[in-house]
């Protein structure tokens, strides 16, 4: 047994009784052998996901506390650190807690319930939480769209505390950003690209930077922070950009050495070019353009559009910081989509960098579906 926690509709040979949504039901193999407890969701795909694969464990508030302490223990250093307000508490799987997201936003925690089985105990482990992780207020954001192939409705608002404000700061190694809790991307920030925004930091130095994507501003506010000479911000969202603004004010930055265009990218890279513009570096950080396996083609073509445009951009011995958080689209195939693009765009180029979600997002080591987010600082030549 690999111990993979998910069991797809097809592997189940049949189901006794009619076990409700988010009931735990026991899992046997072909010989009758208890291999587990899971969560059952009769209207997804994955059927079930496994609590455990301990037979006697019983599946109870006790049990969820467990997983919750043990998911804090892991992160205890990141969560005392002063220079690290944000921070994913609980991953999911890869914490053994199926289908939460748990994030820490200075004193406010935001959750996602993705799974029919976590549904079912959320509010216990909102109690739970506010227990193990002092807090000021607990927010609910389970609007994924994976909770509507779960048979779930979506949700959103105060699970427990106090309502966060319009924005909680937080502090990235001595960077501040203003966190929308309620209205912004995933759960308020992209704190998965923790690692990758200091990588950033470190390359640019002296150096023009194109930020495409750039929602708040977490990757041309580190670029500025160690030394581009420039940065411009576009995103296709007014009211991110405002927010950028913002955070780019928090920081102290000086007014001339950034700028914002509010545009949709797959155009107006085309509109730079046309122009002569060039840039030392381009960091292309996409929305996930497959959520499923079906979308797979349509995605690819679209990484390999951006990534075409972005290359073009470069000047001389430029980096081109790529990357891809969709989940169907893995690494051997991301870097031969950009291998391609940098070729259509009549560019050669190498991989200084690979790069992945910061080490609050681990991977569990059965689960590769938890390694999502996968990126390249290529110097194009």
């Amino acid at each position: 047994m690999r111990r993979h926690p998910w069991l797809f509709s097809g592997a189940i040979d049949k189901v006794s009784g009619s076990p409700a949504p988010g009931e735990t039901v026991r899992v046997c193999g072909a010989s009758g052998a208890l291999l587990g407890l899971a969560g059952y969701s009769p209207s997804s795909q994955i059927r079930a996901r496994m609590w455990s694969f301990d037979g006697r464990d019983t599946i109870d508030a006790a049990f969820f506390e467990r997983r919750l302490r043990a998911a804090i223990g892991r992160r205890q250093a990141m969560l005392n650190d002063p220079l690290r307000t944000g921070c994913r508490v609980v991953y999911g799987e890869s914490d053994e807690l199926p289908g939460l997201i748990v994030d820490r936003y200075g004193d406010f925690l935001v959750c996602q319930f993705l799974f029919a089985g976590v549904d079912a105990w959320k509010a216990e482990i909102v109690k739970l939480l506010h227990t193990l992780l002092p807090c000021r207020g607990i927010y609910d954001r389970s609007e994924a769209a994976v909770r509507q192939r779960e048979g779930l409705p979506p949700e959103q608002g105060l699970l427990w505390g106090e309502m966060p404000p319009e924005l909680v700061e937080i502090n990235e190694n001595g960077r501040l950003y203003g966190v929308s809790i309620a209205h912004g991307h995933k759960t308020g920030f992209y704190l998965d690209q923790y690692d990758n925004r200091a990588l950033v930091r470190t390359l640019a130095a002296g150096r023009s930077v194109l930020n495409c994507f750039a929602y708040t501003g977490g990757f041309g506010i580190a670029a500025l922070q160690g030394g581009a000479s420039h940065v411009l911000n576009i995103d296709s969202s007014a009211p991110s950009l405002d927010l950028a603004a913002g955070n780019f004010r928090r920081n102290g930055c000086e007014d001339e050495r950034y700028s914002f265009l509010c545009a949709n990218a797959f155009e107006i890279l085309r509109e730079l070019k046309q122009a002569g513009r060039q840039f030392d570096i381009v960091v292309l950080d996409p929305p996930k353009f497959a959520e499923t396996k079906a979308q797979f083609q349509r995605a690819a073509r679209a990484y390999k559009d951006i990534a075409l445009q972005g290359a073009a951009l470069l000047s001389p011995g430029g980096l081109l910081v790529n990357f891809s958080c969709s989940g169907a689209i893995d690494l051997p195939l991301f870097q031969k989509i950009t291998a391609d693009a940098v070729l259509d765009a009549g560019r050669t180029g190498q991989i200084l960098h690979y790069m992945h979600q910061a080490s609050d997002h681990p991977v569990g080591l059965p689960f590769p579906e938890s390694l999502y987010l996968k990126g390249l600082v290529c110097r194009i030549d």
